[in-house]
């Protein structure tokens, strides 16, 4: 089944790269967010919210498990085809290459003609920090990083999930995903009900995000200094993130780009101030977008490749022992 599994990533891979996500085509995390919300407005109340919250992410997680197995299955019962093109729908749906590329390039083209304005509005859509404020050098900052960190999340992570079992392992790592964005906060409302959805987020990211971080030290040619200089920033770096594993993509993409990250933020007018990631060797400028664009393309691609390498070795293994 592995290079089933493979071949349907694949095909998602090239889907989502050329296709996307097609706004008025109906989404399973639409699905999913709905679900979330409903079991937010009953059991976010009362005692025992922490455990309340385990049983809201176990729901939904055992919910999106059972109908995608149940479908891919059902179509590999058909046919070997049926299945792989069905696990690729699916695992298609849990990539989000394209629809990051564009929202990077609704930033950038404003800035590049100068309209800060736009440049601000169209970056409010894509982060959750203030921009009203925010000169250009941060405007790209709040962009890079936001394409950095999602290079993990939004391409990489589902596309190992899926390699390793499946449509249904990455249908589930996008829940754990949604449910962390929708009730993973530490604030008065979701400490304790979002605890087992953050929890689990961190847990399914972990090896993701250090993996990709390393495949895009040679995915792409450090603008200013060495790969090995660029894995040392990262290593130096990414453990100062609030995030365990947000850390490493930002980390390395400074690294690679030769400028910093990280630095003031403000939400809803109080104060963050993140840790900076990498050497300000050149200043952010909006070219910095397109090259961090490039460089998810790039390291996205590899990470497939690598992916296909070990498919094999493990296939022809198993076939051997």
């Amino acid at each position: 089944m592995l290079l089933y599994h493979l071949a349907a990533a694949t095909l998602a891979y090239i889907v989502d790269f050329v296709v996307g996500d097609p706004k008025n085509w109906p989404h399973p995390v639409r699905w999913m967010g709905t679900l979330i919300a409903a079991l937010d407005k009953k059991w976010n109340k009362g005692s025992h919210k922490k455990l309340k919250g385990m049983l809201m992410t176990a729901t939904v997680i055992l919910t999106v498990i059972l109908i995608s197995t149940v479908t891919v299955y059902g179509a590999y019962f058909l046919h070997p085809v049926a299945g792989v093109i069905w696990e690729a729908i699916l695992i298609a749906s849990t990539f989000a290459q394209k629809s990051l590329k564009e929202a990077a390039m609704e930033v950038y083209d404003p800035l590049r003609k100068g309209d800060l304005g736009e440049a601000r509005l169209k970056l409010s859509y894509i982060v959750g920090r203030d921009t009203e404020h925010l000169d250009e050098a941060e405007i790209v900052r709040g962009t890079v990083e936001t394409v950095a960190e999602n290079t993990s999340d939004g391409v990489t992570a589902p596309l190992f999930w899926g390699t390793v079992a499946g449509a249904p392992l990455a249908i589930a790592y996008r829940a754990i995903n949604t449910c962390d964005s929708m009730v993973g906060y530490r604030n008065e409302i979701y400490r304790d009900f979002g605890w087992a959805s953050a929890r689990l987020d961190d847990l399914v990211n972990w090896i993701p995000s250090r993996l990709t971080a390393l495949v895009m030290l040679f995915s792409m040619k450090p603008k200013a200094s060495s790969v090995k200089a660029c894995w040392q920033i990262t290593l130096r770096d990414a453990p100062k993130h609030p995030s365990p594993n947000s850390g490493w993509c930002e980390a390395a993409t400074a690294a690679i780009l030769g400028v910093q990250l990280g630095g003031i933020n403000y939400y809803k007018g109080l104060v963050s101030d993140r840790a900076k990631m990498g050497e300000p060797v050149v200043p952010l400028q909006s070219k910095h977008i397109k090259h961090s664009i490039i460089l998810m393309q790039r390291s996205s691609l590899v990470f497939l490749l690598l992916l296909w390498l070990g498919g094999i070795i493990f296939a022809f293994a198993f076939s051997w022992f």
